[in-house]
């Protein structure tokens, strides 16, 4: 249902207060913080003059969103997914019983006077909502990874190239003060020529069971749930979280695997310092690995890639498992389940969310001040990062562009690995050369009406 704007006791629009905050801060130039209060919004000012965000999809990852509510900038009012319980579940327990919109479809949370959308869905929603968000005008924040199949990475250029919106990439390690310096101390020359980097995440899960098939809950609107993914029976281990085993994660309708779920964190690592760097695309990707054969889970488990840049180290790409048996045994190193490792003509550097260590004392004391070239401070969080960019204060501090590029080459691990054969990259036509039989592979067949991807845009 499309809801009139609210106004202010000035007058005053949110859309229109958005706008010229917008204008105001952006004269300014972009600097690291700005308090709410120096902006009318300290936590006291009406509803009507905050970032109004609608989330969508309500698992677990969507707790992060939590994040837009300090400081008063941001209200969520609106919540969408396909299981009615988890919505209300959602609005009771994290938003303490707030009254919210709450939507079995998330188009009709598209259609209302939501200023922005958190989507933290299922990998194989990602793109699909995106578009139609961005076609509705909602800023976005889209978690990763980016998409289901190159295809539908590429797809996400019409978000830049025709919808004037922020997009914000959810691979919140950019937030981390840990990551920001050690990207800092790389663009300094702390550790001399890069000569070596290794990147890894957790493996992937084998297992899960198709049976028993369910009865399909009352509330849960199946079909919705389904979505672009092929017709599929319900069951425990395919829609249902189980402890840990959550197979949204791990079946192949829905994403490609831990490659990209958790990969798509350390990689994102690597990315940031390659753009920084100007570098672009990889020029080709060998890989082997693991695809279980038995269960329901049926993507990649275990993975061990080299990718080749121009100009650069190969760079050794794994799960965890698999780099802990190459890795070099560098003095002090203590690598945890994922991470980037640059080695440098003099020393060496590891870090990810939680931390980083280094080959001597000294390097580490430079994060203090690492010099002149700086990479964009989040602030408190990715989310923060985000309303700042809304609000006009801030550069986003995982962009599009920059996201397109690190899923596309966790895809391209995955396609040497299901075709068992390596993969060249054309970065002029957007698609896979040398290599036949992973060309259609780019692409997935979607369920109508979900392919909404334009292919002025797929390659």
């Amino acid at each position: 249902m499309k809801r009139t704007p609210h106004h202010s006791e000035t007058g005053l629009s949110r859309r229109t207060f958005l706008r010229n905050t917008i204008g105001f801060v952006g004269a300014l130039g972009f600097p690291t913080i700005i308090p709410s209060s120096a902006l009318g919004l300290d936590g006291k000012a009406p509803p009507s003059e905050r970032i109004r965000i609608g989330v969508i999809g309500c698992g677990n990852q969507s707790r992060a969103a939590t994040n837009y509510l300090p400081g008063g900038l941001a209200e969520i009012v609106a919540l969408a997914d396909p299981d009615r319980s988890a919505a209300r579940k959602w609005a009771e327990t994290v938003l303490k019983g707030a009254k919210v919109r709450e939507y079995s479809d998330f188009r009709e949370l598209l259609q209302s006077d939501v200023d922005a959308v958190h989507i933290s869905t299922g990998d194989y929603w990602h793109v699909p909502i995106a578009l139609l968000a961005a076609r509705a005008g909602k800023n976005l924040y889209v978690e990763k990874p980016l998409g289901l199949s190159i295809e539908q990475c590429l797809a996400c250029r019409e978000i830049s190239a025709e919808h004037k919106v922020v997009f914000q990439y959810g691979t919140q390690n950019r937030s981390k003060v840990y990551v920001r310096s050690g990207i800092e101390l790389l663009l300094n020359g702390h550790i001399g020529d890069i000569k070596e980097i290794y990147v890894f995440a957790p493996q992937g899960e084998s297992g899960g069971s198709p049976i028993p098939v369910l009865p399909v809950p009352e509330g849960f609107d199946y079909n919705m749930w389904l979505g672009p993914a092929p017709e599929a029976p319900f069951c425990q281990d395919r829609v249902l979280t189980k402890g840990k085993r959550n197979g949204i994660f791990h079946i192949y309708d829905y994403a490609i695997g831990f490659v990209a779920g958790w990969g798509a964190h350390a990689y994102d690592q690597l990315q940031w310092w390659l753009d920084e760097m100007n570098f672009g695309m990889p020029e080709s990707v060998e890989a082997t690995g693991t695809i279980p054969t038995e269960g329901l889970f049926n993507t990649l488990t275990h993975w061990d890639a080299t990718i080749t840049y121009p100009g650069l180290p190969k760079v050794r790409f794994a799960d965890f498992e698999t780099i802990i048996k190459h890795l070099p045994k560098f003095d002090g190193l203590k690598p945890l389940g994922h991470g980037t490792v640059f080695v440098g003509s003099n020393g060496w550097l590891y870090f990810h969310r939680n931390g980083f260590q280094a080959s001597s004392r000294e390097i580490l004391e430079k994060s203090k001040d690492p010099g002149p070239r700086r990479v964009v401070n989040a602030g408190a969080s990715q989310q923060a990062s985000f309303l700042a960019a809304i609000l006009g204060k801030n550069k986003v501090v995982s962009p599009l562009d920059s996201a397109i590029r690190s899923d596309i080459c966790c895809h391209l691990t995955n396609l040497a690995i299901r075709t068992g054969k390596p993969v060249v990259w054309d970065a002029k036509k957007n698609t896979i050369t040398g290599n036949p039989e992973a060309v259609p592979l780019m692409r997935r067949a979607m369920r109508e009406p979900w392919n909404v991807l334009n292919p002025k845009y797929t390659g």
